[in-house]
């Protein structure tokens, strides 16, 4: 599973860790966040994330 990059504060999302506070649980891809979820650190939406290489 990649991991994504914020483009707006650089925050990285794992799957293997997930968001708990959130209440995402680790293991989940990015792809399969709910469409609601956004950035925990800046509050920006998922189409503001880009894969991380």
């Amino acid at each position: 599973m990649k991991k994504y990059q914020c483009t707006v504060c650089g925050y990285i999302y794992d799957p293997e860790e997930g968001d708990p506070d959130a209440g995402v649980k680790p293991g989940t891809a990015f792809e399969d966040l709910p469409d609601d979820w956004v950035c925990p650190e800046c509050g920006v939406e998922k189409d503001m994330f880009e894969p991380v290489d």
